[in-house]
């Protein structure tokens, strides 16, 4: 129902309208452009308050998009900074497969290609598993390699991993040639003289050795182990020790064992 203001609107409207109308002509039409003045701004700010109610609301649509597509971009980002990394790993596994491939073709040895799956957080300088064991005609006593020289020999034998002793391990010693002087010694231990896990100890080498640095170091044959020819390292130094009764020297090791991934273990 309506009350009584509207009612004295309406009236209000309805006496002005009459009165406009008998009006003569010329007070007729100033009158119409007055009120014209009058209610046109008004007409013009509800149109513009329209509008800006519209573009807010665009802008507020817009800023909500982009927002969301900020976040999608973000996560595409995360995304395709692992699959980059993943592919980085691929890529270098990759170069190592390579030059395991060009190695087997070139090595008459048999042998099966192993993955490094873990290592001792206590001998992590001296052991390491692999992903081969029994099933898989592994032995104790195996030789264990990579395309650039001598890793170990396999320790405990699992059904499905085994272990690695690596060359610098008391528990895996090494006897080696070195083949420009012609001399035979032993790999005991790692070199105690400075904090390298590459260095290691060659002894039992006779007292007037021709050792120089840059000398090759590879095994003999003699230990019963490891085939002879493998390489093992290169002479750093040497020195004569007990009153001058005997030589040892300090070897770098071909193979980096803080490095490795796959090996390869030579089959009996």
């Amino acid at each position: 129902m309506l009350n009584k203001p509207y009612w004295i609107g309406f009236a209000v409207v309805l006496v002005v309208t009459l009165a406009l109308l008998n009006l003569p002509e010329q007070v007729s039409r100033k009158a119409r452009l007055a009120v014209g003045s009058l209610f046109v701004p008004l007409f013009g700010l509800a149109g513009f308050g329209q509008t800006l109610a519209d573009r807010t609301s665009d802008l507020t649509a817009s800023r909500r998009a982009l927002l969301d597509e900020l976040a999608t971009l973000r996560r595409e980002n995360v995304e395709l900074r692992l699959q980059a990394l993943q592919h980085a790993e691929a890529l270098r596994e990759n170069e190592r497969l390579r030059e395991l491939v060009a190695w087997q073709r070139q090595t008459p040895w048999k042998h099966k290609v192993a993955r490094v799956i873990a290592r001792d957080p206590e001998d992590w300088w001296r052991t390491v598993w692999i992903d081969l064991g029994s099933r898989d005609g592994v032995q104790p006593d195996l030789p264990v390699l990579t395309p650039t020289g001598l890793v170990g020999r396999t320790g405990d034998v699992g059904l499905t991993r085994t272990q690695v002793l690596l060359v610098g391990d008391p528990k895996c010693r090494v006897a080696v040639l070195v083949r420009e002087a012609g001399e035979n010694g032993v790999i005991t231990a790692f070199s105690t003289s400075v904090l390298d896990h590459r260095l290691v100890d060659l002894t039992n080498l006779p007292r007037q050795s021709a050792l120089r640095p840059g000398q090759t170091v590879q095994t003999s044959g003699l230990g019963g182990i490891f085939p002879p020819g493998i390489p093992v390292g290169t002479i750093v130094d040497s020195r004569s020790v007990g009153f001058g009764l005997y030589t040892e020297a300090r070897v770098k090791m071909a193979a980096d064992t803080s490095r490795l991934r796959e090996v390869l273990v030579l089959m009996p």
